[in-house]
């Protein structure tokens, strides 16, 4: 068994958070200001949902509206207004100019996306904070509007790690552009190679299909994350003591980040997706260790049902933010879960969010936190697994 050092340490460490679950003490709410729609491109094929809008065939370009804007960030403000009401100290990011252009030696792209969703391209892991490669072209730079944040957490906490992952290419080569072109038939076919629009040549991966469990953290192969990205994952967090294992969700055609299909809520429950089971075999690891999993009610909106412009999927209600073992907060309209959440002794706090689901996500994807009171456990005891090249180092989840 691991024994843990510097637990008081790690308690008065600015970034620290090693599950998703602990009492939340600091976290980052994203900004809808100056947000423009996902440009075409080969990482992601936006398209409208409305069935009776027929005569629009293309997707919107440029600018999302003001008054989009406005009510997003209504409800982003109303998050952070909960929050600091559980005495949770909230940081934002920086206004951003996401009309510029990007342009490299090997691909351009019109326009940039937002800053609305913080998770899918920061992550902490214990008390080190890394940016991810990230797998689209619009969101190549969307680590820069929490740049000055990272530097002032780095200037002020002695003990805090900054990584960046290596940046991929994003050309052409990168992507099988076939895949958007697949009909579902051959989808079906394909699915249990989970071989997705990304090829396996290079690094790439999003930091919202990582889920931490203490020392253990799962991440879902999908259409945003590949195979080198997980071994990248591994071989630079199991040096410190992290257990890294990749888990698969073969029934989602389109799988991309984890927090709409495998929610942890509290150490030993997770809430899990009816239409996305775990690949059978891979939920043996936690049936092993005592953990429960409660299937979601089905959403109250269907996918057709959803923002018109919102490129998630009707499962968005399963992305909550727990900001303890026993308090989560939830989408207001998704009653049913409300109820099950409570009948399995959880405290709600339901919050309207709608408005934020055209950005490109919910209350878990809006958010990253910095540091929840806590320190690295073994939620997985029977787990026979030694990390790579574990070490003893100042900065080890555990002492081996």
């Amino acid at each position: 068994m691991p024994s843990y050092k510097g637990v008081e340490e790690m308690q008065t460490r600015i970034v620290n958070a090693w599950n998703e679950w602990d009492e939340l003490e600091e976290i980052v709410v994203g900004i809808a200001d100056d947000a423009y729609f996902e440009p075409t491109e080969p990482g992601g094929r936006p398209a409208l949902r409305d069935k009776n809008m027929a005569v629009r065939e293309t997707f919107p370009r440029g600018l999302k509206k003001q008054e989009v804007t406005e009510k997003a960030n209504e409800e982003l403000n109303g998050l952070v207004a909960l929050l600091e009401s559980h005495c949770v100290t909230v940081r934002r990011p920086e206004k951003h100019n996401f009309g510029v252009s990007v342009k490299t030696p090997l691909f351009e792209v019109e326009n940039q996306y937002c800053a609305v969703c913080p998770r899918d391209v920061m992550i902490t892991f214990g008390n080190e904070i890394l940016e991810a490669t990230m797998s689209r072209r619009a969101r190549f730079f969307e680590y820069l509007p929490y740049r000055k944040l990272v530097y002032e957490y780095w200037h002020n906490d002695p003990h805090m790690i900054w990584n960046a992952a290596p940046k991929p290419t994003m050309q052409d080569a990168m992507y099988r552009e076939e895949f958007w072109e697949w009909p579902l038939e051959e989808r079906f076919k394909r699915m249990h190679d989970f071989e997705f629009c990304l090829t396996q040549d290079e690094v790439i991966f999003d930091a919202a299909d990582c889920s931490r469990f203490g020392c253990d953290i799962f991440v879902q192969e999908s259409m945003t994350t590949n195979r080198p990205g997980i071994r990248w994952l591994k071989r630079h967090l199991e040096p410190r003591g992290f257990r890294v294992h990749d888990v698969h969700f073969p029934l989602d055609l389109f799988p991309s980040h984890i927090d709409c299909t495998f929610v942890p809520l509290a150490p030993g429950v997770v809430l899990t997706n009816p239409e996305r089971p775990i690949k059978e075999g891979e939920e043996k690891l936690f049936m092993d260790n005592d953990w429960q999993f409660i299937e979601a009610p089905h959403p109250t909106s269907s996918n057709d049902e959803m923002p018109m412009f919102c490129q998630s999927s009707k499962w968005l209600a399963m992305n909550v933010l727990s900001i303890s073992p026993k308090k989560v907060i939830c989408e207001a309209q998704e009653h049913p879960l409300h109820e099950l959440l409570d009948k399995h002794g959880f405290e709600v706090y339901p919050i309207p969010f709608r408005n934020v689901f055209e950005f490109g996500g919910s209350l878990h994807c809006a958010t990253w936190d910095i540091r929840r009171r806590g320190t690295c456990e073994d939620y997985f005891p029977k787990l026979n697994y030694t990390p790579l090249a574990a070490t003893t180092n100042d900065v080890s989840c555990f002492i081996m």
